[in-house]
């Protein structure tokens, strides 16, 4: 009996607890406010899809048609967000972003790549973050950036194809990928580092902002994937843009100076703390550009080398020929550049506004001036008439045009956007560069055998063998100025206001490349006591060496300007 009743009694117990247990749990249930909201019926900030069709906030159920929601809507519950009249002369398409509004999501971001097709490394809006203040009280804001569609674009300006167009009726900057050929002069050109590289096509792309979509009535993908509703399109006087372009400005961003960007940026309301970019320290070498390392010190060596013979008076067939077959690998080489080098032959288009045209147009005369003289000196070796006078001028004209070359190729790289190449020291390290391996070059040629070189009557009263010092005076000399220049070049690096210039002193100092900047600094001096000691082929090789070291650390060191990325995420050099 006892026995029953303690079982009875136990049974109530564990009921009891249940009982208990269930009530506690349905009091410290956890809340779930967007569930409440979406089913209280009050809150007008949601929308519902329920039985009887769409419902905003507490009002009607509405039809789920699509002819019928913007009817019914109207304005107010759909607020456009691309201008509702056409343009007037004088007026384009621009970008309004609303810092204060984006969250960072990366729906922008994500919806321009689906529109466009492209892989998830490239990305034609972006987006970025900026920090201000310190713990506890700190801020956290979002840029987010397309193109600027600037109303003085670089990329108009230096493309070699004309593959740009600003479209004269919306402004907006346009790019041709059947026109482009892979050469990326434009993203060297451009401050935001818009215009992207795919090696998969072999050309670059950019945003347009879906011109295509806007045509329609659309809004572009940016814009309608935006649940902040933080990018929008506006319309902009350019003449009155051009005047006061402040507000393009932002922490994070180059100056608008540059290009002139149409972007229109709201920014937070000023506060005592500075917005600055989370990803200053996440500082990559660049792309190496190893073709374009090889054509531009092989063709200053050539250059360099057919000066000297010319003064020396020291010209034939042979080494004319060795210098012709020299230029042409280099010329071969810088092809592998492009993207498409099939097209190479359509960079001469632009000559009368393109630094990069007109140096293919240069080099182009160089080599086939290089060859009528080569041609027209064994003509005159092998005995058949051609007038003195117009050998040497001849071959004065061919020097000339091969400076001039180099010039050229300097000068692309003097642009703002890169503001390491943006210094006098460019064009002197390239005509330094002529004067230190010509040298050096020349006399590894008169070194040739003996019986392949034949005499020219012009060289009747000069040893076709160089055994004087104006090759070591030539090359010391050079070496010198080259070495000076390169230090002088490294001083204003760091010293420079530029964050981006002394981001690349940084790099040139770092563990990784320290050492490779170290040895160009000794080839050079090393390969002038190899020739000091008639010992031409070990000079030309370790010159070779440190001058193609330092050309390597000129494109691998290059901190570009650019718009502030994320931590965690940079641009893929």
């Amino acid at each position: 009996m006892s026995i029953a009743i303690t079982a009875t009694s136990t049974k109530a117990v564990v009921s009891n607890s249940r009982s208990t247990q269930h009530k506690i749990r349905e009091k410290v249930a956890l809340a779930l406010p967007l569930h409440e909201r979406a089913t209280d019926g009050q809150s007008d900030a949601l929308v519902r899809l329920t039985e009887d069709g769409i419902v905003f906030g507490s009002g009607t159920p509405l039809q789920t048609s699509v002819d019928m929601i913007p009817n019914q809507v109207g304005l107010a519950a759909f607020p456009s967000l691309i201008p509702d009249r056409p343009l007037a002369e004088g007026e384009q398409y621009r970008f309004h972003f609303n810092m204060t509004k984006c969250i960072g999501c990366r729906s922008c971001e994500v919806a321009c790549n689906e529109q466009n097709g492209n892989p998830a490394d490239i990305r034609w809006r972006r987006i970025g973050e900026l920090e201000a203040g310190s713990y506890p009280d700190t801020q956290r804001h979002y840029l987010s950036m397309g193109c600027n569609h600037c109303l003085d674009a670089e990329c108009v300006k230096g493309c070699p194809v004309d593959a740009y167009k600003k479209d004269p009726v919306t402004g907006i900057v346009m790019h041709s990928a059947d026109a482009c050929i892979g050469c990326q002069y434009c993203v060297w050109n451009c401050p935001y580092s818009v215009p992207q590289f795919n090696p998969e096509r072999g050309v670059v792309g950019k945003c347009d902002m879906c011109k295509g979509r806007l045509d329609e009535g659309l809004e572009p993908a940016c814009v309608n994937a935006c649940p902040e509703a933080a990018i929008e399109i506006e319309i902009v006087n350019m003449a009155q843009w051009g005047k006061n372009f402040s507000a393009a400005e932002s922490p994070g961003m180059p100056s608008a100076i540059h290009t002139v960007s149409t972007t229109r940026i709201t920014l937070p309301e000023t506060t005592n703390s500075v917005l600055e970019r989370v990803d200053a320290g996440q500082i990559h070498p660049e792309h190496a550009h190893l073709s374009l390392v090889v054509m531009t010190t092989l063709m200053q060596a050539v250059t360099g080398a057919l000066f000297v013979m010319l003064l020396r008076h020291d010209l034939d067939a042979v080494r004319l020929g060795v210098l012709l077959m020299i230029a042409g690998i280099a010329l071969t080489i810088s092809t592998m550049h492009l993207g498409r080098p099939a097209y190479a032959w359509r960079a001469l288009k632009m000559w009368r506004r393109s630094w990069l045209s007109r140096e293919v147009l240069l080099f182009t005369l160089f080599f086939l001036s290089l060859s009528a003289v080569t041609i027209c000196t064994g003509a005159v070796q092998l005995h058949h008439a051609v007038p003195a006078g117009l050998l040497v001028k001849l071959g004065w004209l061919t020097a000339s045009l091969g400076l001039a070359g180099n010039l050229a190729s300097a000068y692309i790289y003097l642009v703002p956007a890169r503001p390491s190449w943006n210094m006098r020291h460019t064009p002197v390290d390239f005509v330094l560069t002529a004067g230190f391996l010509g040298p050096m070059l020349s006399a590894v040629l008169c070194d040739l055998p003996q019986s392949l070189v034949a005499k020219m009557p012009l060289a009747e009263q000069v040893s076709t063998r160089f055994t004087g010092s104006l090759p070591t005076l030539l090359a010391g000399a050079f070496a010198m100025a080259w070495l000076l220049n390169q230090g002088l070049r490294l001083y204003r690096l760091n010293r420079s206001t530029l964050f981006e210039a002394r981001a690349t002193f940084s790099l040139l100092s770092s563990d990784l490349l320290r050492p490779r900047t170290t040895a160009s600094f000794i080839l050079v001096p090393f390969s002038v006591l190899m020739i000091a000691t008639d010992h031409p082929l070990l000079a030309i090789g370790a010159g070779l060496a440190g001058i193609l070291l330092a050309r390597y650390l000129f494109f691998v060191s290059v901190v570009p300007l650019n718009m502030a990325l994320t931590f965690v995420r940079t641009r893929a050099a």
